[in-house]
């Protein structure tokens, strides 16, 4: 008797671990990417969507990075929410919402309006910029609520964000990491490009 609860106690746990994996794959597998994703090189980019260092890399770095490497299969960029306020945390919400034929298209909207958007006095403001972004993109506005207020969104992305935070160390944004090493140093295309090209 004792060992038949034992083994029904056992095979409990195995399940809850394998659908634990299982929760984490089918998100981990959700973010924005870029590229192929049998690409040598997958490089990591945990930003913030209110942060101006973030908005210049997406702005002026991923697109050399995009030409020269994304399109001929070389490279994948992984872009890994890493909210540093409650606006940045709401703009991930909305992408994460979002189907994933919309989703770079949002990103890129979010980084290049990103003064528009984010100058308000207060959270509701923010809210009511965003919700016009979201409306430039076609997307139905009655989703929008029900996107800022999914809380298991928001609890995924701030549980990557604590794991995140763990794994390496993360003290500013964007923090890049290429194929599972941080990378260090001035961050712009042409130091990017000199790791690349030893692993490629």
């Amino acid at each position: 008797m004792i060992k038949k609860i034992n083994f029904n106690i056992f095979f409990l746990i195995n399940i809850i671990f394998i659908y634990i994996i299982l929760c984490f794959k089918a998100y981990s597998d959700n973010f924005v990417t870029l590229g192929n994703d049998e690409a040598k090189v997958k490089i990591k980019i945990f930003s913030s969507l209110t942060c101006p260092h973030c908005a210049n890399f997406h702005k002026n770095i991923v697109p050399k990075i995009k030409k020269e490497y994304i399109n001929n299969g070389m490279v994948q960029l992984i872009f890994i929410d890493f909210p540093l306020d409650h606006a940045a945390l709401n703009a991930s919400k909305l992408i994460n919402c979002i189907s994933s034929d919309k989703q770079n298209e949002f990103l890129d909207i979010v980084y290049e309006k990103q003064n528009e958007w984010t100058t308000a006095s207060n959270i509701t403001e923010i809210n009511e910029n965003l919700k016009k972004l979201f409306n430039e993109l076609g997307i139905n506005i009655s989703n929008f609520d029900k996107c800022l207020n999914n809380e298991d969104i928001e609890n995924r992305i701030l549980n990557v964000r604590i794991e995140a935070q763990k794994k390496y160390s993360i003290n500013a944004t964007p923090t890049i990491i290429i194929n599972e090493e941080k990378f260090k140093g001035e961050l712009s295309f042409k130091n990017i490009k000199k790791i690349i090209d030893k692993i490629i």
